[in-house]
């Protein structure tokens, strides 16, 4: 599955690469904001916390057309999530493709789904299960600014597939047994440059 996913993006980044002259090719990176239960609560901590949830971002993007445009992305992403004061962190693979549209002058609007394979699980002291699964499928919907080959924006990314992880050999006998949650549900910010 993670040799089908490589592939897919490859191939996806490549056409944008060799296509017509308005297309473009580039690298991008951010920070992401990750959610616990309820969203806004987590918000609230995180500005009591400036540190917490917060992980990174880095790909490559490709991008075909100009008023309405396919753009694949191949990224690599490192998400922290706090649960009563131990960090879960997850690395993984997200291959979004995105259709969107410009709107008025550098403002763009873009939704689609995002294909993620999940590459390795930690939490702090205790052993996990590995997540039930690998590969999981979420949706992309964001808001852009592009000002020539520099672009921000900002995206929400949830995760469609149930998926949950097993604390398994630990110490703690409340969390023998217990699971979180895995699905992404989380804020990104994310700089481009095409190339």
């Amino acid at each position: 599955m993670k040799k089908t996913l490589i592939t897919m993006a490859l191939a996806l980044c490549g056409a944008a690469t060799f296509a017509q002259s308005n297309n473009s090719f580039g690298l991008k990176g951010g920070l992401n904001y990750n959610g616990n239960g309820d969203y806004f609560d987590s918000a609230e901590q995180a500005y009591e916390n400036p540190g917490r949830n917060v992980g990174y971002h880095l790909g490559i993007y490709g991008k075909i057309g100009e008023s309405f445009y396919l753009r694949p992305e191949l990224v690599y992403t490192s998400i922290s999530s706090d649960y009563d004061d131990d960090t879960f962190k997850m690395s993984k693979l997200d291959l979004p493709v995105l259709l969107g549209a410009k709107l008025i002058g550098p403002v763009h609007v873009f939704a689609g789904p995002a294909f993620q394979y999940i590459l390795d699980t930690d939490y702090r002291g205790v052993t996990i299960n590995d997540v039930e699964n690998d590969f999981t499928v979420g949706v992309n919907l964001g808001a852009g600014l592009d000002f020539g080959k520099l672009g921000v924006d900002l995206r929400y990314e949830r995760g469609f597939s149930e998926n949950e992880a097993t604390f398994v050999n630990t110490n703690i006998t409340e969390l023998n047994g217990d699971r979180i949650d895995t699905r992404p549900d989380q804020l990104i910010l994310s700089l481009s440059l095409a190339l």
